[in-house]
This record gives structure tokens, C-alpha cells and sequence, in this order.
């Protein structure tokens, strides 16, 4: 159950930092794409209308820096879904330029969208609002996904331990009987309960951890040969491996709660 637990945590935590990449690198961000001009137009023709754009842009209040990207940034973009053939000069590519905008005097952009349109036909502008919503929306329901996964174990650890400490009640019903004939007190038999569910809390915890530990660690290896312009590199902090690192803790934690209100409800219900 650690070992689910781990998991799901680490999935919950892994997914709040992508979606805070993802906030935070297209923040503040546009993108103008001009579409190339027909084949037959003059090879100077689409350099005129990427100029004509950049300057409506650069005089345009707001705007911090516009900047067209190169061939070979295009080709990094493009590589995780083209493969090789991202680099082929024969490629009818538009012209992107990546654009930054000031938080405060972000202009409008449908005003923006005609004024480039006039400057370069068929030019568009992607403010990324659209797409960081329903990443953002996506992220936030794999987060509660992860949480109700982590909530339904805890349940289950309970659950497990009442029957575990109630099994061992009756099983050692005799032995409590006698202990209480020679001046025992229910928190007595309580503390040993406790002491049983620690030793076998920190035990399974500790296993569990171990092998989520080793899980996690096998997936961030494989992700990270996977990562491209879309996911960006799953990582946790130093502060959120401790945070894993507290799961057998506080497992171990419920688990003596959990059997130490279970025999004294119990004892108490026999009296």
C-alpha cells in the first residue's frame, strides 16, 4: 500500500510541476506564424512579409522583443514528430516568430491579428490560452485522480489493520483475560497492539518505499528520453523526495493510531 501510495503521490507532485513549466513558459508569450507565399511568388517574397510583420510588432505597445526563429529551431520543434525529415529544405514551412509581451500592456489581440493580417496575408497570432487551458485542465484532473488513489489507500490501510487488530483480539482473547485478572489496563494491551502495528508499519513501509523508489526511478529515465518540446523533463526537488520519504512514516503513524482506538473500543465493548 506504501508502494501505491508513493506512486500516486509522486504522480500528483510530478504533474503540479509540469503544469507549472507549462504555466510559466508560455506566459507572457505569443506566436505569429506567417504562411509561406505561393510557389510562384519570388524566393524575396516571404523575407519582405516576415520585415513587414517584425515591424508592425516592434511598434506595437506592449510588445518587449519579437524574434523570427531560425531553420534550426524550427527543425528542433518539429524533430519529435517529423523525425528526419523535419530538416528537409523542401518543406513548405511558415515563418514563426516568437514574441514577449509585457504583463501589464498585453496588447489586444484581435486588433493585433488585422494589423499583421494587412502588413502579411494569412498571418495568425496564437496567444496559447486555448492550449494552456486544456493542458491545465488536464493536469488538475490527473492531480485529483492521484489524490482520490492515495485517499483509497489510506481507507484500505485502515480497514486492514481494524481486521488484523481484531483478528489478533479474539486470537489472544485468553491471554487478555489473564492479563487483566493480574491488574492489566486496557492501554497496556493497547501499547503492545501498537508496538506490533509499528514494527510491521515500518517494515512493509520501508519495503514499499524501496520499490517506488526504484519504479520512479526507472520512469524518470525513460521519460527523460522521451521529453520534447511538448513535456518538459519530470523532476521532483530535494524537498518533494522527502516528502516521499514521509509516506512510510505516516502510514506507520495511522496504522498504531488505527489499532491502538481499535482494542480500546474493542476491550471496552467486552467489559
Amino acid at each position: 500500500m506504501v508502494y501505491l501510495a508513493t506512486l500516486a503521490l509522486a504522480a500528483a507532485i510530478a504533474v503540479s510541476n509540469v503544469s507549472q513549466a507549462w504555466d510559466t513558459a508560455l506566459a507572457g508569450k505569443l506566436t505569429v506564424q506567417i504562411p509561406p507565399p505561393p510557389a510562384d511568388s519570388a524566393a524575396s517574397g516571404q523575407t519582405a512579409r516576415v520585415d513587414a510583420v517584425l515591424d508592425v510588432l516592434r511598434q506595437t505597445p506592449g510588445v518587449r522583443s519579437a524574434e523570427q526563429l531560425g531553420r534550426a529551431e524550427m527543425t528542433e520543434l518539429l524533430a519529435p514528430w517529423l523525425g528526419e525529415a523535419a530538416s528537409s529544405t523542401d518543406l513548405p514551412l511558415p515563418a514563426l516568430i516568437a514574441v514577449e509581451v509585457a504583463p501589464d500592456r498585453t496588447p489586444e489581440l484581435a486588433t493585433l491579428q488585422r494589423r499583421l493580417a494587412e502588413a502579411a496575408s494569412g498571418t495568425r497570432v496564437d496567444d496559447h490560452q486555448r492550449t494552456l487551458g486544456r493542458l491545465l485542465e488536464v493536469a488538475r484532473t490527473l492531480q485529483l485522480l492521484a489524490v482520490l488513489v492515495v485517499a483509497l489507500v489510506g481507507a484500505a490501510a485502515v480497514v486492514t489493520v481494524v481486521f488484523v487488530t481484531r483478528t489478533g483480539l479474539s486470537i489472544h482473547r485468553n491471554v487478555i483475560e489473564l492479563l487483566h485478572l493480574i491488574g492489566a489496563h486496557d492501554a497496556y494491551v493497547a501499547r503492545q497492539f501498537q508496538r506490533h502495528a509499528l514494527r510491521l508499519g515500518l517494515t512493509g513501509g520501508l519495503v514499499g518505499l524501496g520499490l517506488a523508489a526504484a519504479t520512479l526511478g526507472a520512469l524518470a529515465q525513460w521519460v527523460g528520453q522521451e521529453t520534447g518540446a511538448i513535456v518538459p523533463e519530470l523532476t521532483l526537488s530535494q524537498l518533494q523526495w522527502f516528502a516521499l520519504a514521509g509516506v512510510p512514516l505516516a502510514t506507520t503513524g495511522v496504522a498504531m493510531i488505527t489499532a491502538r482506538v481499535t482494542v480500546l473500543r474493542t476491550l471496552a465493548k467486552l467489559s
